[in-house]
C-alpha cells in the first residue's frame, strides 16, 4: 500500500497541527444561522456506527434470551430451590453454546466479568502457579494493554518478559518468537487478531511451537472471538481470553477458556463459584446472552456467511479509489472481516474523527481502551509507522448490519473531511 512520509520539520508539523485545531474550532463555532441549518440536516441523518471494536449492540435474540433472568427468573445459582435451579441450568446452557464454537468441553470454560479480567487471570494466575518452573513469559509489542500493563506488574514482581517484533502487517515474526524461548520460559501469550489493526496472527504455528517446548500458550481472543473459526484443539491453545460486548452481547461479561490440567491459580477468592476458581455471584443474565451470543456466530460462520467481509472490501476499495495518499494498515488478507484501518498522511486523527462525528459517523482511531491516551498507537509504531503518521489513523470496524448505504454515506464524509483538512 502507498506509504507517504511527510518531509516538514518538526516545527512546521506542529504549526500545520495548530491551524488544523484552529480551523476545527472556526467550523464549529459558525455562525447561528449556518449551525441551524447543519443541524436540521443532522437530525435527519441516522447514526452510522463503525466502531464495532470497541463495542457492539445487543443483539434482539440476545437481548429476548437475556430478559427472564433479569425478570421473573432471577434465582442464586447457588440456591437449591428450582428457581436457583433454572438460572443453573440456563448458566450450564450458555456454557455449551461457547464450548462447542471452540471445540472444547464445557467444563473448560469459566465466566468473567470481561476480556481484561480473562487476559489478568491467564497470565497471574499462570505466573503464580508456575514460578518453581519458571519465571520468564513471551507475548509482542502489539498485544492489547490489559496484557502489557499485566507484564509490567509481573516484572515487578521478578518475571522476566520478552516482547517480541511484528513485521510491517502486524503478523508475529514466528523465528524471533522461538529464539526468545529459554529453559524458563513458562507462558507464551499473542493475541488472536489485533484490536486496531485486524491482522490474524498464525494460531496453530505459534501452538506448534509451544506444544514442542512444553510451554503454555494464551491467545487474547477478545476480538477474534465469534468472528473467526478458532479450534484450541488444532492451534494447541491452553488458556482462551474472550469478552460479551465484542461479539453483539453485554457488557460486563467474558470468558476464559483453561485447558483441562492446566496449573492455574484463582484471581478472585470466595465463594465456590465457577467450580471453586472464580468467585463471585454469577451474572446470569451476562452469561445466558454470549452464550446465545456465542450460538448465533457459530451458526453463521458454519453458513460461510461472507458479507460483512464483502463489505469492508469495498470500502476499501472506494478509499482507495477515491482519495489520493492512503495507507491501509495490517494485512490485507490475514485480517479480520470486519476491520479497516487506514493511514491519511498530512491530517490530524482526532480532528478527521471529531467532524465525521458531526456528520453522524461513529469511528476512531483504535483501541477504546486507550482513546485518551497523549501518546501515539502502540501498535502502528510496532509495524513501523512514524509518530505523525500513527496520528493521522482512522479505524471504522463494520458490524453484520452494516449497509452498503451506511458504507456509501461514510466515504462521502471521509472524502470531504481529508480534502478540506489537507486544504487548511
Amino acid at each position: 500500500m502507498l506509504y507517504i512520509k511527510s518531509n516538514y520539520t518538526d516545527n512546521i508539523c506542529f504549526v500545520e497541527r495548530v491551524r488544523d485545531i484552529v480551523n476545527l474550532f472556526y467550523f464549529m463555532i459558525s455562525p447561528v444561522s449556518e449551525k441551524k441549518e447543519k443541524g436540521a440536516m443532522r437530525l435527519k441523518q441516522q447514526t452510522v456506527y463503525l466502531d464495532n471494536a470497541a463495542t457492539t449492540r445487543i443483539k434482539p435474540e440476545v437481548l429476548e434470551k437475556m430478559r427472564p433472568f433479569l425478570s421473573e427468573k432471577y434465582g442464586n445459582p447457588s440456591g437449591v430451590y428450582s428457581l436457583a435451579g433454572e438460572s443453573k441450568e440456563a448458566i450450564d446452557e450458555a456454557r455449551g453454546h461457547i464450548a462447542e464454537l471452540l471445540n472444547c468441553m464445557r467444563e473448560e470454560i469459566y465466566f468473567t466479568s470481561g476480556g481484561s479480567e480473562s487476559d489478568n487471570w491467564a497470565l497471574r494466575g499462570v505466573a503464580l502457579a508456575n514460578r518453581e518452573k519458571g519465571n520468564h513469559i513471551i507475548t509482542t509489542k502489539i498485544e492489547h494493554h490489559a496484557i502489557l500493563n499485566t507484564c509490567k506488574e509481573l516484572e515487578k514482581q521478578g518475571f522476566e518478559v520478552s516482547y517480541i517484533d511484528v513485521d510491517a502487517s502486524g503478523r508475529v515474526l514466528l523465528s524471533q518468537l522461538e529464539r526468545a524461548i529459554r529453559p524458563t520460559t513458562i507462558l507464551i501469550s499473542v493475541m488472536a487478531a489485533n484490536n486496531e489493526i485486524g491482522t490474524i496472527q498464525p494460531l496453530r504455528e505459534i501452538g506448534n511451537i509451544a506444544k514442542r517446548y512444553g510451554i503454555l500458550f494464551h491467545t487474547d481472543a477478545v476480538q477474534a472471538f465469534g468472528h473467526i473459526p478458532i479450534d484450541v484443539e488444532e492451534c494447541g491453545t491452553s488458556l482462551l481470553s474472550a469478552s460479551g460486548h465484542k461479539l453483539y452481547a453485554p457488557k460486563g461479561i467474558g470468558l476464559l477458556y483453561i485447558k483441562e490440567g492446566v496449573p492455574i491459580e484463582r484471581l478472585i477468592t470466595g465463594g465456590g463459584q465457577e467450580r471453586g476458581m472464580r468467585a463471585g455471584t454469577e451474572n446470569v443474565a451476562g452469561m445466558v446472552g454470549l452464550g446465545e451470543a456465542a450460538r448465533l456466530a457459530g451458526k453463521k460462520l458454519q453458513q460461510c456467511d461472507r458479507k460483512e467481509e464483502a463489505l469492508r472490501n469495498y470500502l476499501i476499495q472506494r478509499i482507495f479509489y477515491e482519495i489520493p495518499c492512503v495507507r491501509l494498515n495490517g494485512s490485507r488478507i490475514k485480517r479480520l472481516p470486519n476491520n479497516a484501518h487506514f493511514s491519511f498522511p498530512y491530517i490530524d486523527g482526532e480532528a478527521l474523527i471529531i467532524m465525521l462525528d458531526m456528520k453522524g459517523v461513529c469511528a476512531s482511531a483504535g483501541s477504546a481502551c486507550s482513546a485518551s491516551s497523549q501518546e501515539a498507537s502502540h501498535v502502528l509504531q510496532a509495524i513501523g509507522l512514524p509518530e505523525k503518521m500513527a496520528r493521522s489513523s482512522l479505524r471504522l470496524t463494520l458490524s453484520d448490519e452494516t449497509t452498503k448505504e451506511e458504507i456509501d454515506y461514510a466515504v462521502e464524509q471521509i472524502k470531504e473531511i481529508v480534502g478540506r483538512l489537507r486544504r487548511m
